[in-house]
């Protein structure tokens, strides 16, 4: 979470992703309501409700950069044209901005959970992050 932070200027979610999170977000991060529920709920039937939420907030925040890494949220951020990345394009950020020096650690980390990283996705980011 702080790693958003040093990267972004300001970090904006929704209030269902604030609750799925399961513990009290910092207060550095804004939560708003989608003010356009009905794209929320028409975004529902491809994603879950807080991919939903956020990728309807961003049309309305626009210009936003989303932070999402499930393939079909992507797909529809893409079909929305709405900018985005995932939890490895916010380490990459981290590094080319030198809040971090190297990524290695942070991927380490990452491949520890339950989040999938192809081999040939960690290899492109250490390309990217030149290690």
């Amino acid at each position: 979470m702080e790693l958003l932070r040093s990267v972004f200027d300001n970090i904006i979610t929704t209030d269902i992703v604030a609750a799925e999170y399961g513990f009290p977000l910092p207060n550095w991060v804004e939560i708003r309501k989608v003010a356009d529920i009905h794209l929320q709920e028409v975004l529902q039937i491809e994603v879950d409700a807080g991919e939903a939420s956020a990728i309807a907030l961003a049309t309305e925040l626009s210009p936003a950069l989303l932070v999402l890494d499930d393939l079909e949220a992507r797909r529809l951020a893409r079909q929305l044209n709405l900018n985005y990345t995932g939890t490895l394009g916010v380490v990459l950020r981290a590094k080319w901005s030198g809040q971090i020096e190297s990524v290695k650690p942070i991927m380490a980390r990452i491949q520890n959970t339950n989040f999938r990283i192809t081999d040939q996705l960690y290899l492109d980011v250490l390309k990217q992050a030149e290690e």
